[in-house]
């Protein structure tokens, strides 16, 4: 088998049904990998030195680690493990770990009250609903675009979410998120989140209400944020603003690990920090009321001496 024919065959089985936008995204890989790979190289002649060649290549593009990890080495690893175990393929042993390039610790950012507001500001109208959902359900972009209406469960007050490698998760129906979603029952029959086209092209009138995308999304955010003047803060950022604010509020991990859907609580230590931090400016709070009571003990000043009894006049 070729790589082109077990591309697309991944692209038929597998590929086109991943959500929220990375179809696409898997997509595009596909082909750049195919470009650079070429089509017609067999499966069984990919190797080590093949998979080391297509991430340097992919690197002097100046992409992230982790753009070349998701796009390069993830796909293709697929690929070839779908061709193994489904498709009777021989491929060769390759260490995938070892191809794994190191990404940067991810940090902890949080959207003040105040730079929510000029968000916001910023925001087109008709996106104001999917960010407030991020914030408040910690969901990441591709979860948010690909909510459709088959995924809210209003008498079970839960929701569906498929996250990375498409896995379903259920989060809780809150009264905030039910309010939020509730009014956009209508806008389109499947997507929940829809956004208002303000031009006809082809088929779509001007005012109609066409399911939101990965990348229309992603595009209305990059201008709002650069609007707002928001510096250092991605989409993503709305997961870790909804997580730390969640653990500032209850002060129990465990729950911020369940509202993320990490497998290991180790994962979710990093929001560890907006409690300490709390803890601090409390414990501060403290030793400020009690400095003046510390400052009287040291500085008692003159005790006024107790009256003696009075003589009478002879």
């Amino acid at each position: 088998m070729t790589l082109s024919q077990a591309t697309a065959r991944f692209w038929t089985e597998v590929g086109k049904h991943y959500r929220g936008g990375y179809n696409a995204t898997f997509f595009a890989a596909l082909g750049w990998l195919n470009a650079e790979l070429g089509k017609a190289t067999l499966l069984t002649s990919i190797g080590r030195r093949q998979v080391s060649a297509a991430i340097a290549r992919r690197r002097a593009e100046g992409v992230s680690n982790a753009t070349v990890n998701r796009t390069v080495t993830e796909p293709l690893r697929r690929v070839l493990a779908r061709a193994r175990q489904h498709w009777e393929q021989p491929v060769q042993d390759i260490p995938w770990r070892d191809f794994l390039l190191a990404e940067p610790k991810e940090r902890v950012r949080e959207l003040s009250e105040e730079e929510e507001a000029r968000l916001f500001a910023a925001l087109r109208p008709d996106y104001h609903t999917v960010v407030r959902f991020a914030l408040m359900s910690g969901c990441r972009l591709a979860e948010c675009v690909g909510l459709t209406w088959e995924d809210v469960s209003w008498g079970a007050r839960t929701l569906t979410i498929r996250g990375k490698g498409d896995k379903p998760a259920t989060i809780p129906l809150t009264a905030g998120l039910r309010a939020l979603l509730w009014p956009l029952q209508g806008g389109h029959a499947e997507a929940v989140f829809t956004y208002v086209a303000d031009r006809a092209d082809g088929e779509v009138r001007k005012g109609q209400r066409m399911p939101m995308t990965y990348e229309g999304l992603k595009t209305q955010w990059r201008r709002a944020k650069s609007a707002a003047k928001l510096s250092d803060f991605r989409f993503h950022d709305t997961r870790h603003t909804a997580a730390t604010r969640l653990l500032r509020s209850s002060g129990n991990l465990k729950l911020v690990q369940k509202l993320l859907r990490h497998e290991d609580v180790a994962t979710t230590t990093k929001y560890a920090h907006a409690h300490d931090e709390d803890l601090r400016r409390a414990m501060e709070e403290v030793e400020a009321a009690q400095a003046p009571k510390k400052r009287a003990t040291r500085n008692p000043g003159k005790v006024p001496e107790k009256p003696g009894p009075v003589r009478k006049k002879r």
